[in-house]
Formats: C-alpha cells, sequence, structure tokens
C-alpha cells in the first residue's frame, strides 16, 4: 500500500500553468477562426495576470513563513517562484510568436495592426482628430523626474514611460508616465476602410501619433514612448475590528487591495536602460522572478474584445439556446416542476427559463417567499430584476449575497445596497465561510399548504457568463431536496443551525465524508468482484486526501475516468497506483465549469451534480451543495452528457505527469468535438420528445402523478 507521506502530486501552480498553456494551444489552433484565436490570446493574459495577482502574490507572502510554507504549499516558495518563472517566461516566448503569426495570418485577410509610423497623411488626420476628441481630455500626463512623489501604478492599468530628447544634442533627458485610458476608450481604433482593406491601430500608438501635441510646451523633438504594466497583490485582508459591520470590512479591504503590495512589473524590452532603472528605484521593485520582459503591447485580455472585422468565418458563430423541450411555450414553469424534475445545460439550452420562473414567482399571488444566493450576477441583472419586484409585489425576499467573490466585491456590495433599499433581506454570506452554493427555493400556498420549489446548480445567477460557462440547474419540486434546501437557508439565516441534512451533500459538514465514503464503497465492490467504476468531471482536482483516496480505488482496480478542466495534482497512469485513472482536459469555445460525479454504487448508480471541486477550500472553507439525481432520465442524461465528453478526440488533451497537454487522438479517423456533439443531441433529443407521450421519467402519466402530489 501506498506510505501516507508519499503521495505523487503534481504542484497545483504548476498545473494551473499547464491549463493556461492549453488555452495558449488554442490561439495557436489553425482549426479555430481567426478572430478567435487573437480573443484566446487577450483570455491567456487574462488569466496569467490573476495568477499573478492572487497565486504568485500568495506564494511571496509566504516565503516569509519558513519551513511551514514549504509544507503547505508541498515545495520550497522560492524554489516555486523560480520555476514559476521559468515556465512564464518560456510561454511569453511562446505568445509573442503566436502573436507575430497571427499578424501575419491577419494580412491574408487584408486586416493589418498598424502602428504609428505606417500612417498615411489622411490616416494620420482622422488619427489625431480621434485624439483630440476622444482621448486627450483623459489624459494625465505626470513629469516623474520632477514630480515630487511617483505615481502610484494602478493594478491592470498600462502605462506609457516616455523619455523625451532632443536629437544631435546632450540636452538632459526628461522623463513622463501617461496611463492609457482603456477604461473610457477602446483599445482599438478602426481606420476607415480603403479597397476591402481594414486596418486596426491600437490606443497606445495612437497616444505615441500624438505625443508632439501632448508635449508641445517642451523643447524636446525625440520623444520615445514604452509600455509598463503593474501588477499587485490581489489577496483580500479584512478588518479584524469587531466594532465594524461585515460590507464595511469588505469595502475596506477592496480599497486597500487596489494598493496592493508589487508582485510583477512587465514592460516593453526595448525601454531604454536609464529609464527602467529609474521606474524601478521609484517604484523599489528590483527581484528578478518580478520582472518580465515582454513586446510593444501590454494588457492583452483587451484582444478579447478585437473588433469584428472580417469575413464572418474569422470567428465563432455560435448557436442559439434551445428551449428546453418540457418548458418551452408553457404558461407556467411551476405546472411544469411540479410534474417533473427539470435540468438545464447551459450554454446549449436557455438560462431565459431561470429568469422566467423568478419572474413568474414575483408576481405569482400563490408565492410567499423566495430565498436565493448570490455569488456572481451580471450587469443590469434580470435575476435581480425579478427579486426587487418580487419585493414590490409583496413576497419575502431573502438573498445571501457573498461580498468575499473575488473581483466581485463592489458589485455585490452595490447588488446588496440595492436590494436593501427595495425592502429585501440581505445576508451577507457567513462569517469565515464563503457562500458559494446556487440555489433558490420559492416557497408558494397550494391547496392550503406551503410548497416549495427549489433550484440547485453547477454555476452562477448570471445571464451573461450563461451564454459561455457550461453548466447545470436543476429545478425540482421533490420534497426530499427541497426539505434540505430549506434547511441550509436557515443556516445562512442563523449560523448556529448547522442542520443535518438527509439528500443533500453540504460542505464544509459532510461533503467531504460523503466523497470519502463513495469512493470507499467502490473500492469494497471493486475487492469483491462487483461493478466498480466512477466518471468525474470537476474544474479543480488538488485535495490531497481526495487523491489518496482515488489512488487507493484505483489500486484495488476501481475503473476511474475523469474530466479535469483547470489544475489537477492527481497523476494517473503511474503502474500499480493509478494506472487505472484517465484524465482529458476540454478546452473549447465554452468554458467548462460545471461538476459532475457519477458511482457505479454496485450496479445502482448515484449521480450528482454540484457547485464545488475537488479542493481544500470547496470541502472545508466554503458552503458548497452536491445534489444526487432521483429522476432516472436526467440520471440518463447526464451519463450521457459526461459519456460524450470522454469521447472528444478534438479539444481532449491528456493529462499526465509530464504536463505536455498532447491532444487525445481521434479512433479509425473519426473526430469528436464534445462541445458541438452534445448541442446536437439535445437538439435531437428536444425534437423527440414532441413525439413522446406525456409521461414522465418514472413513467407515471403526468395527469396521474399531479393527483399523487395533490
Amino acid at each position: 500500500m501506498m506510505s501516507k507521506k508519499k503521495v505523487p502530486l503534481v504542484n497545483r501552480d504548476i498545473s494551473w500553468l499547464s491549463f493556461n498553456a492549453r488555452v495558449l494551444q488554442e490561439a495557436e489552433d489553425t482549426n479555430v477562426p481567426l478572430l478567435e484565436r487573437i480573443r484566446f490570446l487577450g483570455i491567456y493574459s487574462n488569466n496569467r495576470d490573476e495568477f499573478f495577482r492572487v497565486r504568485v502574490a500568495t506564494i511571496r507572502r509566504m516565503t516569509k513563513l519558513g519551513k511551514k510554507a514549504k509544507d503547505l504549499l508541498g515545495a520550497d516558495p522560492d524554489e516555486l517562484l523560480e520555476q514559476i518563472q521559468r515556465i512564464i517566461i518560456r510561454q511569453q516566448e511562446k505568445f509573442e510568436t503566436i502573436y507575430q503569426g497571427l499578424l501575419r495570418d491577419l494580412e491574408k485577410e487584408n486586416i493589418f495592426i498598424i502602428n504609428e509610423k505606417q500612417l498615411t497623411v489622411e490616416e494620420g488626420k482622422f488619427v489625431r482628430e480621434y485624439f483630440h476628441d476622444n482621448v486627450f481630455p483623459f489624459l494625465v500626463p505626470i513629469m516623474i523626474d520632477t514630480a515630487p512623489k511617483f505615481p502610484y501604478l494602478k493594478d491592470k492599468s498600462i502605462y506609457l514611460a516616455i523619455k523625451l530628447g532632443r536629437k544631435g544634442k546632450e540636452k538632459k533627458s526628461k522623463y513622463s508616465l501617461i496611463e492609457i485610458p482603456t477604461d473610457v476608450v477602446s483599445r482599438f481604433l478602426v481606420l476607415p476602410a480603403e479597397e476591402h482593406k481594414k486596418q486596426i491601430i491600437l490606443l497606445d500608438d495612437v497616444i505615441r501619433y500624438c505625443m508632439n501635441d501632448i508635449f508641445s510646451i517642451f523643447d524636446y523633438d525625440d520623444i520615445e514612448a514604452y509600455t509598463v504594466k503593474m501588477t499587485r497583490d490581489a489577496e483580500l485582508d479584512i478588518d479584524a475590528d469587531i466594532s465594524k459591520g461585515w460590507m464595511e470590512k469588505i469595502s475596506k479591504g477592496v480599497k486597500q487591495r487596489k494598493r496592493g503590495q508589487p508582485v510583477r512589473l512587465a514592460y516593453d524590452e526595448k525601454i531604454p536602460n536609464d529609464l527602467l532603472k529609474f521606474i524601478l528605484k521609484k517604484i523599489k521593485l528590483h527581484k528578478e522572478e518580478s520582472l518580465i520582459p515582454g513586446g510593444r503591447y501590454h494588457n492583452f485580455k483587451d484582444f478579447i474584445g478585437f473588433p469584428n472585422v472580417g469575413r464572418p468565418s474569422l470567428r465563432y458563430h455560435l448557436p442559439h439556446s434551445i428551449e428546453h423541450p418540457d418548458l418551452k411555450g408553457k404558461a407556467s414553469v411551476f405546472k411544469v416542476i411540479r410534474e417533473k424534475d427539470i435540468l438545464l445545460s447551459y450554454p446549449y439550452q436557455s438560462f431565459h427559463h431561470i429568469n422566467n420562473l423568478l419572474r413568474e414567482a414575483s408576481i405569482d399571488p400563490k408565492v410567499q417567499s423566495i430565498k436565493i444566493t448570490l455569488y456572481r450576477a451580471a450587469q443590469n441583472s434580470g435575476i435581480i430584476n425579478a427579486l426587487i419586484n418580487a419585493v414590490k409585489n409583496g413576497k419575502q425576499v431573502t438573498a445571501v449575497v457573498e461580498l468575499q467573490a473575488r473581483f466581485d466585491e463592489e458589485a455585490n456590495i452595490a447588488y446588496a445596497n440595492k436590494l436593501q433599499e427595495e425592502g429585501a433581506n440581505v445576508i451577507f454570506g457567513v462569517p469565515g465561510l464563503k457562500v458559494h452554493s446556487k440555489l433558490f427555493v420559492i416557497s408558494r400556498k397550494e391547496n392550503d399548504k406551503l410548497v416549495n420549489y427549489a433550484h440547485i446548480g453547477t454555476g452562477n445567477f448570471n445571464e451573461q457568463t450563461a451564454r459561455l460557462y457550461c453548466d447545470h440547474s436543476l429545478l425540482t419540486f421533490d420534497k426530499r431536496i427541497t426539505d434540505d434546501v430549506i434547511k441550509l437557508f436557515s443556516f445562512y439565516q442563523d449560523n448556529f443551525k448547522a442542520g443535518t441534512y438527509k439528500h443533500l451533500i453540504v460542505a464544509p459538514f459532510d461533503m467531504r465524508k460523503a466523497f470519502i465514503h463513495l469512493i470507499n464503497k467502490e473500492i469494497k465492490n471493486a475487492k469483491e468482484g462487483k461493478p466498480a467504476y466512477m466518471m468525474l468531471k470537476m474544474n479543480s482536482l488538488v485535495d490531497k486526501e481526495m487523491i489518496t483516496k482515488l489512488y487507493q480505488a484505483s489500486e484495488a482496480g476501481v475503473q476511474i475516468k475523469m474530466i479535469v478542466r483547470g489544475i489537477c495534482s492527481l497523476v494517473p497512469g503511474i503502474k500499480g497506483l493509478s494506472s487505472n485513472i484517465e484524465i482529458i482536459s476540454i478546452v473549447d469555445k465554452y468554458l467548462e465549469h460545471s461538476r459532475i460525479f457519477i458511482f457505479a454504487n454496485g450496479g445502482n448508480e448515484k449521480c450528482f451534480i454540484s457547485s464545488g471541486d475537488w479542493m481544500y477550500r470547496n470541502l472545508d472553507a466554503r458552503s458548497e451543495v452536491a445534489v444526487p439525481i432521483f429522476d432516472l432520465a436526467i440520471h440518463e442524461q447526464l451519463k450521457q452528457y459526461i459519456t460524450i465528453q470522454l469521447k472528444d478526440n478534438a479539444k481532449a488533451r491528456i493529462i499526465n505527469n509530464t504536463q505536455e497537454n498532447k491532444y487525445v487522438q481521434p479512433m479509425n479517423g473519426k473526430a469528436s468535438r464534445a462541445q458541438d456533439d452534445i448541442y446536437h443531441w439535445l437538439l435531437a433529443e428536444g425534437n423527440k420528445n414532441k413525439n413522446k407521450p406525456d409521461v414522465t421519467s418514472n413513467g407515471i402519466h403526468k395527469a396521474e402523478k399531479a393527483i399523487i402530489i395533490n
């Protein structure tokens, strides 16, 4: 048996870098439409920025903890930072190569990204006019060599570091700094079309072109501008002052985070050495691992919003979301859920069904109350509007708003204030426990009895991300589930009422224990010669105890197939230890976000969907919910869903100890792309249902079931 102290694990941060390398592969893949490849560069860049703001910043903090840090990280923090730096620089070199190749591919499509030196006289006039009308009012040039205080470099912003001199003269150079105002002006300016040729200039170069206009009062004719970008520690420090309210503490923490410690300075590698040294001295950043040389442009996250130019085939044309066959054209969502459980699968099926249900609840005179957890809501959220409308219609609305949703704290504070102003009861999470569950429960008076309708899901109540994230929502009237959901909301309202849950698996109370029990059962069944297998889908697999259990299951002969999108610390394929474990990761046009867990259970399969991954934070430090799927038809649907994904040989990469991200190879030349296949499968299933008799998954006619329930 394996020693507990010698569990083979891939470091979580190294595994995450491997995941982001898969994103970079999408930018490199010539089968991906050209404009989407550019946007994947933006996604890669945005991911990397967040990695530095959160993980690298955390590791830096841990360098002060000595041996304890090594125990927590599984590696020496200084050595880990060096390893991260080597990988990042290697990936940055690949990034630059891909970007230059994409520029050439764009030119083949008569799309040109040009700089300020390539403008014609007429184009220059257009750019200068645009600059004065739209850009100049937002510029604040600071003469950093004479300013009394060096300006604070904001996180996520890009700056032009400027050196002003005189050609052929030894006059002392002056230095300036200008923030590029991408928060108010688009990063891209499409120039007037010229004979089917599209030209795009970046805002950075619009400003460079007009440097003489900015510094016209100085006697300088040699002006150089180089991009620099600061990344700061984004960890949220919460004030321990018990006299302050939770919202006040979070607000203060967010403000302090904006002034977090520097983690990284990225800069144009062509920047003059004197200018770079001057900046580094002023910001007191000298560690080599904190300095990332790069190309002319930074903040490639803006390329996620690259203009839609050129032929339609240069971008993905995502199909319209399908209406769920049982909800299509139905006046009342309640009536449908009362008759059968409903599973929604996004983005293939429409999130509007959730909006419709809450909208119906907000005006239905039989509805007494709505309770909901909110982690990340959309801008101009229809969910929030429905809740406000419910309050105005006299319903009791309770919203558990998680103020510690990373990078959404300010938005959540704003929504919380808005809901409170309208009269909703707002609970600001649970102190010491991040509420990450995706729940709502609607209580309705029917036949003089209060009955409940519940939602348990894998993703946020967010209309915008539901178009791009693969998630699931279960809508149910099943009392076994709704009773547990009611209990959980009682805990959110009164943290002393932890409660016991008969059917839901709830973290941090029993999720770890429940999943370990299910794995142990598979181990026992494998040893007894019974069916023993697991099909597991999640975003991240990091928790050492869960990984140890999976190794033990593999050793016992349990067949384990997994889909892990992001971090995976488990090493599959080790002879005698994990040879019965196969893991793939799918990175494609949609972001895989759902969590599905299927256990053979000796031939009587058990299936769950969950809001949480197998990480310490999800199992022990958050409120998460996994729900058992009782409806046999939905159970089979989820099994089919995960089976289709396991067959992917177009966008699936093999997870192994080498971190090479090799693609799964097609068998017999037949390609299978799961995200396309799932859409067509659900579309076909919906069409089949049109011709089916009005029967539930258990074979009971809907009219009969309605009688049984009532």
